[in-house]
């Protein structure tokens, strides 16, 4: 009767070890990211180097779902720059010295129905940074995620299944 009692302590421990490894493996992988994510952010000179285009008011030229790339350099921001302030992607069509309005390409009108209550124009502080490269619908599952937020748990719990179960 000890050999089986001992078999049963064996395979309980090898689980425990298992999960505690694989728990260990999933938060270097979240950690991983996130240092990557700082790094980005400190490369590029912007807090937000990877942004999702949730709107159509830059097509053509920009599609819904599109993943656009920033940096924020030190050279000016001239009309025709693709620059981003807060989350919205738009093109500057006046800049005024340091004073830009913006305007979506698909847009009838400008954009300071978007700026904060008694803002008329944007300065580079209110930038994110310039559009450097696009990856054209890279960002769907971001736009569907927050559309459908069950999709997003869905997502999540098969993630988590698949790294609780999966034997290295």
């Amino acid at each position: 009767m000890g050999w089986s009692t001992d078999i049963v302590d064996s395979v309980k421990s090898f689980q425990f070890r298992q999960t505690f490894s694989q728990l260990i493996t999933l938060g270097l992988m979240i950690s991983s990211a996130l240092m990557l994510w700082r790094g980005l952010m400190y490369i590029t000179g912007t807090e937000s180097p990877i942004i999702v285009v949730i709107s159509g008011s830059m097509e053509p030229g920009f599609k819904r779902g599109d993943i656009l790339f920033l940096h924020m350099s030190k050279d000016p921001v001239r009309t025709g720059d693709i620059v981003v302030f807060r989350i919205d992607v738009h093109e500057p069509y006046n800049v005024q010295e340091t004073y830009m309005l913006t305007k979506g390409d698909n847009n009838p009108m400008d954009d300071r129905v978007l700026y904060n209550d008694g803002q008329y124009w944007l300065q580079r502080h209110h930038l994110m940074g310039k559009a450097v490269g696009i990856l054209p619908y890279g960002g769907w599952m971001t736009i569907i995620m927050s559309e459908k937020p069950f999709v997003k748990y869905i997502v999540l719990g098969a993630l988590a299944l698949l790294s609780l179960t999966t034997k290295d």
